[in-house]
Parts: structure tokens; C-alpha cells; sequence
């Protein structure tokens, strides 16, 4: 079952995903242990996980798939700052997550067992906006982009939009600014383009799931962001590609690093992603890319488990349930990607994150 735009809508009206049953990532709860889960194979497995907003609509997809398939995935989009946290407190079975674990994440998450990082897609961040008379294709580079969050640009017939735009007529409608109030990767990978091209962000806002913004309005997830910029006027934010196609936003075409503009799709997705250095843990975070033909505001998203999920105090049943999704996604699930506006892995990286699934245990041993 495919995701439709109406899907995402009813999704982000609600404020809440819940795949195959009610989301319960941040109940605290896991799920009773059956007679078959500890088989490995035949039985029926639930699994619960939290985090990204960015990549609920992969997740929607997936857990309808394997559903059929006897595994109930219940993922709750809170971000992915709470994703990782609810990992670590023991109170979700996977998070999901766009930037890496942090050193000192992982540190944390040690406490339990070894977090391992399974890459799963990447996607484009949009500059959205809601302009009256102004169709999408607005050119805007990233000092400019800056410049707009740090409240200096403050209408957008301001010389530093118009002079990208030449020919295209701009109201003097003010500026508002819509950011995410929750910990983000979303906000990781946008400020990180914009530290990435702005000595002056880099300076005085930096790049992180969280950060001081000096202006705007905060709205939690990507979808909270998306009806905030369809409500206001004149408003611009960030946010997934799946939700700005989802709200018919009109989107910028942004200044990549050699010196394009380039329009967010998956082909520009996917030219992101080629060419990547990737550590042995699989830890790694598109940032301003090289290729000439990439969208520069790409980010990754991941799945993280602990290796020896039970060990961790995950159930068997659970442990069962996580395994089957990562076999999906780095399989069959990597070809729907492109339905939901997604890149997929490119081959050499689906490889090494296929290689670390035999490595998963329950209680030394092995899932699948």
C-alpha cells in the first residue's frame, strides 16, 4: 500500500502516526513476549520506535507492508532528539533518527549495549514558503537563507531576494519565520547547511537538533511546521519534501556548492548522496554536498538498535519485530522509496548496512 499525499495530511492533521496500531513509543511499555516469538521465524512480532518526523511517511509505508507479514511496527514521530532519548531510557525498541548519534549519545546508550546504525534513506529539506503571486522556483542562497533566519532579511522584496530574482515581481509582505520547536534532525540538517555557507550562523547560531533561534515561530514536527507555513502569509520554513509536496507548497530552488540552483526532487536527493564517506560504524551526515547536480539541503536518516536487543531489556518479540523491518528496509522497502519522494541507498552503502544484520542477537543469538 502505497503513501498518498491525503495519507500524510490525515497524518499530520492528527499530529500523530501510528502504524498498524496506536503509536506507543513513549509509553514506557513493551510488548508481552508470545509462544512463537522466540522462534525467529513464523511467529507474529511487534516492535515499537520513536524519532524522526522527517521520516514518518517511510515508516507508515513499511509497518503496512510487513504487517501483512505477521510484524506490527508502531512508530510515534516525536523528533528525533526524543527518538534517540527514548533509546537510550529503554522505553522504545528502535529509534529513528536523521543526524548520527552524538559521541556522548553514545556513551549513553552504552550503558545497555553496543547502538548500531542502520542508514535507511535520504530526502530533501525544502525552503517552503507562502507567498501570494510568487510561484514555486525562488532562487535563494544560503547567506541569503542566513540572513532570512537571523531576522536581518525581513520582507521578501529585500535586495538580497530580488537580486537573485530578476524579472520576478516581490511583495513587501513581511517575513515570517517558522522553525521547529522539538529536537530535530530536520533542524540538524538545515542549520547545518547554513553553518556550512554563513560564517555568521555558523557563529552566533551554530548547528545542532536544537538551537537558539533568533527569530520565528517554533511548531513541533514536520508536519506542525507545514500547517504553520500554509496558515501564515508571507511565512518561509523547512521542511521534509514529502509534506511540502503533501501541502502544494511552492519551494526555492537553492544555491548548492558549485554554484547551481537546483530545485528539491529525488533526482537532486540522490546526487546528494553519491560519492560519500562513510566511517566504519556507518555514522555519517550529508553536508553541502560537491555534486553539481545535488539539492545541497540533503539529510540521511537512520534506524539504531542495540545490537544485542534483549540484552538491552528489549523483548524477544520485539527483538523478532525490529530485525524484519531493517531486512525490509535495506530490501524490498528500498525500491518504494521513490514513491514517497525518498533516494535510496546507494548500492556500496546498502551493502554495508545489509552486512551488519547477521551481528544482531537476542541474547547471543542471532535474529532471522
Amino acid at each position: 500500500m502505497a503513501i498518498t499525499r491525503n495519507t500524510i495530511g490525515v497524518l499530520a492533521a492528527s499530529g500523530i502516526l501510528a502504524l498498524g496500531v496506536a503509536a506507543c513509543g513513549s509509553s514506557g511499555k513493551k510488548p508481552a513476549t508470545n509462544a512463537s516469538s522466540t522462534t525467529g521465524s513464523g511467529g507474529s512480532y511487534t516492535a515499537n520506535g520513536a524519532g524522526s518526523t522527517f521520516a514518518a511517511p517511510i515508516y507508515q509505508q513499511f509497518g503496512n507492508a510487513l504487517k501483512s507479514q505477521g510484524t506490527t511496527i508502531d512508530y510515534n514521530p516525536v523528533g528525533s532528539g526524543d527518538g534517540v532519548a527514548e533509546l537510550i531510557a529503554g522505553t522504545t525498541d528502535f529509534a529513528g533518527t536523521d543526524p548520527p548519534l552524538k559521541d556522548s549519545e553514545v556513551k549513553q546508550a552504552e550503558r545497555k549495549g553496543t547502538p548500531v546504525h542502520f542508514p535507511i534513506a535520504f530526502g530533501a529539506i525544502t525552503v517552503s514558503y507562502n507567498l501570494s503571486g510568487v510561484g514555486t522556483g525562488l532562487k535563494l542562497d544560503g547567506p541569503t537563507l542566513a540572513k532570512i533566519f537571523l531576522g536581518k532579511v525581513k520582507t521578501w522584496n529585500d535586495p538580497a531576494i530580488t537580486g537573485s530574482n530578476p524579472g520576478v515581481k516581490l511583495p513587501s509582505t513581511p517575513i515570517t519565520v517558522v522553525h521547529r520547536s522539538d529536537s530535530s534532525g530536520t533542524t540538524k540538517g538545515f542549520t547545518g547547511f547554513l553553518a556550512a555557507v554563513d560564517p555568521a550562523w555558523k557563529s552566533q547560531v551554530g548547528s545542532d537538533k536544537t538551537v537558539k533561534w533568533p527569530t520565528g515561530t517554533g511548531a513541533k514536527g514536520n508536519d506542525g511546521v507545514a500547517a504553520a507555513i500554509k496558515q501564515t502569509p508571507g511565512a518561509v520554513g523547512y521542511v521534509e519534501q514529502a509534506y511540502a509536496l503533501q501541502s502544494g507548497f511552492t519551494t526555492a530552488d537553492v544555491k548548492n556548492a558549485a554554484g547551481r540552483y537546483v530545485a528539491p526532487s529525488l533526482q537532486a536527493a540522490t546526487a546528494a548522496a553519491e560519492g560519500l564517506s562513510v566511517p566504519p560504524d556507518l555514522r555519517f551526515a550529508i553536508s553541502n554536498p560537491a555534486n553539481p547536480q545535488a539539492y545541497p539541503i540533503t539529510s540521511q536518516t537512520f534506524i539504531v538498535v542495540y545490537r544485542d536487543m534483549c540484552r538491552a531489556g528489549i523483548t524477544p518479540s520485539a527483538a523478532h519485530g525490529v530485525h524484519n523491518l531493517l531486512a525490509y528496509a535495506l530490501g524490498a522497502g528500498q525500491d518504494v522509496l521513490s514513491q514517497l519522494k525518498y533516494a535510496r541507498l546507494p548500492s556500496s552503502l546498502d551493502a554495508k548496512a545489509k552486512a551488519q544484520l547477521p551481528t544482531l542477537t537476542c541474547n547471543g543469538a542471532k535474529l532471522g
